[in-house]
């Protein structure tokens, strides 16, 4: 069994999916490919790549129902994906987001900017630490096994929404900037103009539920991770 990262491309043209291929493999990687959505699925399920380039158009089912669905899936739910978008469709790229993607290139895109993208993202996908723990209030952090409880309650969070948590709350209190919560967290460099960290927040919100107020926003800044202040009665 090779020992290189295994790299699942999904998308339905041909071309696309030799000219990612060959830069994967150049770069190191394994590659698989999956012509259409239920392709994607069964090759995830059998395969468990360890990270997924992932096109929105796609017949059987589209890049957005596959993501939702390996989100769904415990075994799943961690495996980094990387949406491949057509050129200005914003809203794909949002929708992409909201399903539990990690990242996203609009077409036509760099091939190097790809297998940057992906090394990035295996990068971040590494375990922290071992056998080490982050409390915080009712959060436990455990970065062994990339679980989060609060009050002993599980959190099904996609990696990278434990690790854009775990990084506000081993600052807790503090505000961390957006640049460098992008930098830490997605790998991005200079001056970017993303709605990713804004799709990611509004997103843990909802699963945080009553214990959102924890995330909560400095506007112009960035983000803080604090326990919401009591409102007197």
């Amino acid at each position: 069994m090779s020992d290189k990262p295994l790299i699942l491309i999904a998308d339905d043209e041909e071309d696309v999916r030799e000219l990612v291929g060959m830069n994967l493999r150049r770069a190191g990687f394994e590659t698989v490919e999956a012509a259409d959505g239920l392709q994607a699925l069964t090759a995830t399920r059998a395969r468990h790549p360890d990270a997924i380039v992932l096109d929105v158009m796609m017949p059987g089912r589209d890049g957005l129902q596959v993501c939702q669905e390996l989100r769904e899936d415990d075994s799943t739910l961690r495996i980094p994906i990387i949406m491949l978008t057509a050129k200005g469709q914003t809203l794909d790229r949002i929708a992409g987001l909201e399903k539990g993607a990690d990242d996203y290139l609009a077409k036509p895109f760099s091939p190097k900017e790809l297998v940057l993208r992906v090394q990035a993202l295996l990068r971040r996908s590494a375990v922290v630490g071992e056998g080490t723990e982050l409390k915080e209030g009712p959060f436990i952090f455990d970065l062994a096994s990339v679980r989060l409880t609060i009050n002993g309650a599980p959190m099904e969070l996609t990696l990278l929404e434990f690790k854009l948590l775990h990084l506000l709350a081993s600052r807790k209190g503090e505000v961390v900037e957006r640049d460098h919560i992008l930098r830490e967290v997605w790998g991005y460099t200079g001056n970017v103009q993303t709605r990713t960290l804004d799709t990611h927040v509004k997103r843990l919100r909802e699963k945080l539920g009553e214990y959102a107020d924890w995330l909560q926003t400095s506007r112009g800044f960035g983000y803080v991770f604090r326990a919401p202040v009591a409102v007197a009665v």
